[in-house]
C-alpha cells in the first residue's frame, strides 16, 4: 500500500468548503444536481443543436436542481427532527407520569372523577 488516496479521516470538499460526507443532504443534492444538469443540457442540445447554449443550460440545470433538492431535503430533515423531539418528549412524560394520578391512560374511579 503506497498511502495514496483518501483515508477515512479525510473528506471530500466540494468547491473547498462543502463537506459532502458530513453535511446532511449535500451528497444527494450534488448527485441529483449532476443528473439534472445532464438531462437539461442534453435535452436543450437535442432540441436546438447549439452546443455553447446547451452548456449554459446544463450549468443552470445543475444549480437549480441542486438547490431545489437541497431545500427539499433540509426541510424534510427539520420536520423529522421536530417529530423526533416530540416523540422523545412524549416518551419522557410517559415514563414520568406512568402510574400516577396524572397518567391519562389510568382509569379514573368515581371518587377521582368528582375531585377533578
Amino acid at each position: 500500500y503506497s498511502g495514496v488516496g483518501i483515508t477515512s479521516t479525510e473528506t471530500f470538499k466540494l468547491l473547498g468548503f462543502l463537506d459532502v460526507k458530513n453535511v446532511p443532504c449535500a451528497r444527494e443534492s450534488v448527485l441529483y444536481g449532476s443528473l439534472g444538469s445532464l438531462v437539461t443540457g442534453l435535452g436543450h442540445f437535442l432540441a436546438t443543436s447549439r452546443v455553447r447554449r446547451s452548456c449554459d443550460v446544463a450549468v443552470g440545470g445543475f444549480i437549480c436542481t441542486m438547490l431545489g433538492y437541497w431545500f427539499y431535503c433540509r426541510y424534510n430533515l427539520a420536520q423529522q427532527r421536530i417529530r423526533q423531539r416530540m416523540i422523545q418528549e412524549g416518551m419522557k412524560n410517559r415514563i414520568l407520569y406512568e402510574g400516577s394520578y396524572l397518567d391519562p391512560e389510568k382509569e379514573q374511579t368515581g371518587s377521582e372523577r368528582s375531585d377533578s
